[in-house]
């Protein structure tokens, strides 16, 4: 249960260690039901910082959207399919396949 005095939320830490932010706090930091919290400790106190946690590979495709690493914007699927067929084997460190008739 929260507690107030001089207008400072209060908390208390129940069995479990868990605690129960009051809904001010909540609000405030804009935190729902299944947000990521860090908890950080300096000395004796404790600060809860709401984080976003993000894919690995979007992290990655966010990065080479950055970087400029991106294909064109094509009008047809033809135009696109020709643009990736000119492509192939321009990747470092890949190996052209050559497909044998």
């Amino acid at each position: 249960m929260a507690y107030k005095a001089n207008s400072i939320p209060l908390v208390t830490v129940k069995t479990k260690y868990q605690v129960t932010l009051p809904v001010s706090v909540r609000r405030k930091a804009d935190v729902s039901v299944g947000d990521i919290l860090e908890a950080k400790v300096e000395g004796k106190q404790i600060t809860l910082t709401p984080k976003s946690i993000i894919d690995r590979e979007l992290l990655r495709a966010l990065e080479d959207v950055k970087a400029g690493r991106v294909s064109p914007v094509f009008s047809t699927a033809k135009e696109g399919i020709r643009w990736l067929h000119s492509q192939v084997g321009r990747s470092p460190g890949r190996k052209r396949i050559v497909r044998k008739q």
